[in-house]
């Protein structure tokens, strides 16, 4: 992903200005990579530590992350929140600190707090990175100063939340989801026969589940393992999807489908259509926009599965 290929849409101005602020920071981490010493690097905290790009689901917020991370100079990471807080687990804290603040940028996709200890533990990390002199970059669907709303009392947090919101330029990125702006309606769902089939015809690499079976095994693993888990998968498919309406399983199911959007798996199901995945009530909590970016990444990779369901019919 390169920011010559993100495509912004015409009716929407602050796709372009995001390009042309994020082509301008990206000159500036240049410029100051000309072989400053290590102890110049606290010149550059000063302000806003990085850019915050905000906006619904689907509007190329992680592209333009990732354009923003090929074009900046090294050392450099970027991961998703979840996978940045795994670190944190794995590693402890003082050794991700050390770990990180070499970093010229550290670019997060998909930032959200989902509990008040990832409240504190990210809001202390990113201000001991920033004061370093690393450079941040994140996207979400949720302001920096609104992070945590509808999740947790997050007024008890209200120090913390401020605090990451400061240290981030905020830009809005408006427009229709890109996955299916102009294109016909999500696949609807296939027979299991057809799931079976179109399974046996695929190439090598074809993972064939039963869908309770697959959210009972994804309780058994952690969520930072989902994307090995899917190392060497070339396909998905599904039998008998069925609605959730446990929060638990759900976010699990939002984790997996990640990391399958990731590796831009194709997809054949059957049961009911990915739209109807999550209830009415779930969809009307705090983690509506997770779900909902669940259901646009699992759609789009429907639509990229229609082939393979063809073959099995």
């Amino acid at each position: 992903m390169r920011f010559a290929t993100y495509n912004p849409d015409p009716n929407q101005p602050g796709q372009a200005a995001a390009v042309q602020r994020l082509e301008r920071f990206a000159a500036e981490l240049n410029r100051d990579d000309g072989g400053r010493k290590r102890w110049f690097r606290r010149e550059l905290a000063a302000g806003p530590s990085g850019i915050y790009l905000d906006g619904g689901y689907g509007v190329g917020k992680t592209h333009l992350l990732a354009s923003l991370w090929h074009a900046a100079p090294g050392p450099k990471s970027l991961c998703t929140f979840v996978e940045l807080t795994n670190l944190v687990g794995a590693l402890g804290f003082r050794q991700t600190v050390e770990a990180l603040s070499g970093h010229r940028l550290l670019c997060i996709d998909e930032f959200e707090l989902d509990d008040p200890g990832d409240t504190v533990l990210v809001s202390t990390l990113l201000g001991k990175l920033a004061d370093a002199g690393v450079k941040l970059a994140a996207t979400s669907n949720t302001l920096p100063d609104k992070l945590g709303e509808g999740r947790f009392a997050s007024q008890d947090f209200m120090r913390e939340i401020q605090g990451l919101s400061a240290r981030f330029e905020a830009l809005r990125i408006d427009g229709d989801d890109y996955r299916h702006r102009g294109l016909p309606a999500a696949p609807a769902p296939v027979s299991d026969e057809v799931v079976d089939k179109a399974a046996q015809a695929a190439p090598e690499g074809a993972a064939l589940d039963d869908f309770p079976a697959l959210l009972a095994h994804l309780a058994a693993v952690h969520p930072s393992r989902y994307g090995a888990m899917l190392d060497g998968v070339t396909g998905v498919f599904w039998r008998g999807v069925c609605p959730v309406d446990d929060q638990a399983t759900a976010l699990r199911l939002v984790v997996l489908a990640d990391r399958m959007y990731d590796r831009e798996l194709p997809v054949v199901a059957s049961g009911v259509p990915f739209d109807e995945l999550f209830t009415e009530e779930m969809l009307a909590g705090g983690y509506r926009k997770k779900y909902l970016r669940a259901v646009s990444r699992l759609v789009a990779m429907a639509r990229e599965g229609s082939e393979l369901g063809r073959s099995g019919a």
